[in-house]
């Protein structure tokens, strides 16, 4: 409990005149006596204030303690936030490489048709090559068959 000041004077006061009243060799050690209460309780009272002083500052530090959780909390969920963007970015990139993957699939089947295709003109052209082979021996042959007669022919008559 705090006295008021004028509690405190008042009892300065009341000290002031009983000492004044008592002989002057006690006088003295009260006097002493006194200024020393009097010192400790002005110290008292002092550390008393900057005891509450402290009390005001932990709390403080406790409501910034407490705004910094709120912070953190904030951040926390701002990062949840970006965790789940990213998972679901790398969903939609899973689904676009199965995409790319099922396109790419398909080029190779459209090569694949491709390849046959040319190997079975190669196959055509093979055997068109060898019929025409055929064809220019049987021409060549006729021409020289044909010639032979008009040669043989032509001197059979005179």
């Amino acid at each position: 409990m705090a006295l008021a000041q004028e509690d405190i004077e008042q009892i300065r006061l009341l000290i002031k005149t009983t000492l004044s009243e008592m002989p002057e060799t006690l006088n003295a050690n009260v006097r002493y006596e006194l200024d020393l209460r009097e010192r400790t309780i002005r110290v008292e009272e002092e550390l008393k204030h900057q005891r509450e002083l402290m009390f005001e500052g932990f709390k403080q530090m406790e409501k910034r303690f407490e705004q910094m959780d709120k912070r953190f909390e904030q951040v926390d969920k701002r990062f949840e936030q970006v965790d789940k963007r990213f998972e679901q970015m790398q969903l939609n990139m899973d689904k676009r490489f199965e995409q790319m993957d099922k396109r790419f699939e398909q080029i190779d089947k459209r090569f694949e048709q491709t390849d046959k295709k040319f190997e079975q003109l190669h196959q055509e052209v093979m055997g068109l090559h060898h019929e025409i082979k055929l064809l220019m021996r049987w021409s060549f042959g006729t021409l020289l068959a044909i010639g032979g007669l008009i040669v043989a022919v032509l001197r059979l008559v005179p």
